[in-house]
């Protein structure tokens, strides 16, 4: 669309009904919505029942609204501690409403989440995205699965998709957020079929909006925006909230754009049960009250559509079945602490079968893997690791619909790296594709491709720069833990680090302990071509979100060229490779440290073993136990800072579980707690080299 497009499209209708929408079902709602409420503000708050609660009053009549217009199939939604009114339009029952909040067994976490964080598996209705706990990390996982309804419809065939469109709520204050305003830079310069939808009460717990946005009012700010359509109006009015809400999912199912809809609503509570609200003056207090969208509906609606006896017979229902829900959500088990460790990792049942989540990934939708091997059918030629991953990405590509790589400069440039040179030419724009500058909006992108079913492949260019996608990161992660095996999004993360020819503190990090450290992500090292090929090729199929860890100065080092394995070589996780063997000293290591460790082992007066780990999550602990029993020394050489560096977690199991077999303390060699120095002469000296690692070796030799 154009600019013109992008005004301030604020309606003030008449009272007419809107018969558009069902309002004896919308009634219905906002007064269950205010039940629950009450019941947690009133009993199960002060009964320690209910830890956190985020009361909606207020915010409830608009969002049932636009929750019961989220009707097609391929819907998909994601909101904030303040989205419940909306979730029980799309389907939420009234005991799952209250389940989650008691952190009862069952439902979308079996407690392991904050009840107010709400997850919905597709059921022919709208899916809700996995709700997370950090303000606006909600809003780019949104525009992904908005950008998988595009590529489901024009890449893949699917007609099933036209129509669906993805809907991210958030309040006020969400819109300060990175996450925010990359997923509005991606609606609005794809023309995705995303709604933004505001809540706005004025206030992030106790700041104002004055202090969030110019002026108070992101739809205001953001008329000049190109392809996006900016709807504003009072969210307590039924008609006016009608109105627009029915407009702005209207233009978004069109398919020509993204909406904004930023409504004005009260509210009516402290921000959680805990605020006293004492930052609000009684007469701003008063005036919110005054405002309250539930006298205003039944205004609207008695004795017009409903008559005064209807009203108060719905009312009488409505607290009948509340109360009947919160005695079998009460009714509920504590959840069973004996299965909490489960569900971090896909894990596989008695029959060796994949227990496969409900929703996300290939695993979920039954795709079908190629044959596979763990046995390698070398070429006569060797390659270098970058000409590896290439072929393992072109070959995924060309096997795969549902793969599709992107990142900063991956297009048209083929990488800052070469690693997808070419690709975007043969594959197309739909498959690989460049994306704005933002790592929040990468990663919170294949976030929800992902969970949308499809596989994607995003680059991170170096290893620091993934930094501000953290949040995602760690979301991500955690996806399967929190919602009980629910949801997963197994992505691929191609991330390149650590030294080359020179350092810096911004492109030479390594720090892949952080990802080990990270709950649910597989974390890959390879060292070499052969192995950066088994491996990227088993990321792409483990059906768990995987870092590929791609260091720099490997993917040209002569020391990494192996022959091209084969289309069906793959490496599974946790499986460590003696590269040298030996009988006096065990040496643990990864990455850009195994060549230097092996010809370390040669200017040593010794039988040095080398183990390359190849992935520090899981990594292989029986290979490393099994060597030390034998050579009863070990030696832990990494590149990264020394203090609490991976290597330490070696360390630790080496010391707990082979305390008697040594006969000699456990070293580390490793980078000084520092950054990377740029100049050569300085990064030469604080990263471990051959000679550093043999003087180490030696001395633990001779003990």
């Amino acid at each position: 669309m154009s600019s013109e497009s992008a005004q301030d499209t604020s309606v003030h209708s008449d009272d007419s009904i809107d018969l558009a929408f069902d309002w004896h079902e919308i009634a219905r709602l906002v007064l269950t919505s205010r039940a629950i409420d009450r019941t947690e503000e009133t009993e199960l708050v002060p009964q320690k029942k209910v830890l956190y609660q985020f009361s909606a009053r207020g915010h409830d009549l608009a969002q049932v609204l636009l929750g019961s217009l989220l009707n097609h199939p391929h819907d998909a939604t994601s909101g904030y501690y303040r989205s419940r009114p909306s979730l029980l339009a799309i389907g939420l029952s009234v005991e799952e409403a209250f389940a989650g909040p008691l952190a009862r067994s069952g439902g979308f976490s079996d407690g392991r989440d904050i009840g107010v964080v709400f997850n919905r598996p597709t059921e022919g209705g709208a899916t809700v995205l996995p709700m997370c706990g950090g303000v606006g990390a909600q809003y780019t996982p949104v525009a992904g699965w908005a950008q998988a309804i595009r590529y489901h419809a024009d890449e893949l065939g699917d007609s099933s998709y036209q129509g669906a469109i993805a809907v991210a709520l958030g309040g006020d204050a969400s819109v300060a957020t990175n996450g925010f305003w990359s997923a509005l830079t991606m609606a609005t310069t794809l023309k995705l079929p995303m709604l933004f939808y505001i809540d706005d009460n004025g206030y992030g717990i106790s700041t104002p909006s004055t202090l969030q946005t110019p002026g108070a009012n992101i739809a205001r700010n953001l008329r000049s925006f190109e392809n996006l359509q900016v709807l504003d109006g009072d969210g307590t009015e039924p008609a006016e909230a009608a109105s627009l809400i029915r407009q702005a999912v209207d233009h978004v199912r069109s398919d020509v754009g993204p909406a904004l809809l930023r409504l004005s609503v009260p509210r009516l509570e402290g921000h959680s049960a805990q605020d006293t609200q004492a930052y609000k003056s009684a007469e701003f207090i008063a005036a919110e009250e005054a405002r309250d969208p539930l006298p205003k509906l039944r205004d609207y609606l008695v004795p017009e559509l409903i008559d005064e006896d209807s009203w108060k017979r719905l009312e009488e229902d409505v607290e009948r079945e509340v109360a009947d829900a919160l005695a079998a959500a009460l009714a509920r088990a504590q959840p069973d602490s004996a299965g909490i460790e489960r569900h971090v990792f896909c894990e596989t049942g008695p029959d060796d079968k994949p227990e496969v989540q409900q929703q996300g990934g290939l695993a979920a939708g039954a795709h079908v893997f190629p044959e596979s091997s763990e046995q390698p059918e070398p070429e006569p030629t060797r390659i270098n690791m970058l000409t590896a991953i290439r072929r393992t990405l072109e070959y995924e590509l060309a096997n795969n619909p549902k793969v599709t790589v992107f990142g900063q400069d991956v297009g048209p440039k083929g990488g800052v790296h070469a690693a997808t040179m070419g690709l975007q030419e043969k594959f197309g724009v739909n498959r690989v594709f460049d994306t704005s500058l933002s790592e929040e909006g990468i990663i919170g992108r294949a976030v929800g491709m992902a969970v949308a079913g499809l596989m994607p492949v995003p680059e991170i260019q170096f290893r620091k720069y993934a930094d501000p996608a953290t949040e995602q990161l760690n979301d991500c992660g955690t996806m399967r833990w929190r919602t009980n095996n629910r949801f997963a999004a197994p992505i691929v993360v191609r991330i390149p680090g650590g030294f080359f020819k020179c350092g810096d503190p911004w492109h030479s990090q390594t720090n892949e302990v952080q990802w080990a450290h990270g709950i649910g992500w597989q974390v890959a090292v390879p060292s070499n071509a052969e192995d950066a090929t088994g491996r990227f090729r088993a990321a792409l199929s483990t059906n768990n979100p995987t870092l590929f860890f791609e260091h720099l100065s490997m993917l040209d080092d002569a020391s990494a060229r192996r022959p091209y394995p084969g289309d069906k070589y793959v490496l599974p996780f946790g499986k460590a490779k003696i590269t040298r063997p030996g009988t006096d000293l065990t040496v643990v290591t990864w990455g850009a440290m195994v060549p230097r460790c092996e010809a370390a082992a040669d200017q040593v007066d010794g039988s040095v073993e080398v183990i390359d780990l190849r992935t520090m999550m899981p990594w292989d602990r029986n290979a490393v136990l099994s060597s030390i029993a034998k050579t009863r020394r070990c030696l832990v050489v990494h590149e990264d800072n020394i203090t609490a560096g991976f290597g330490a977690e070696i360390v630790a199991t080496v010391a707990s579980k082979s305390f008697f077999d040594l006969d000699a303390p456990i070293e580390r060699v490793a980078m000084p707690d520092i950054p990377s120095p740029h100049n050569p002469k300085l990064m030469n000296a604080v990263v471990p080299d051959a000679a550093a690692i043999a003087e180490k070796m030696t001395e633990l030799l001779e003990c």
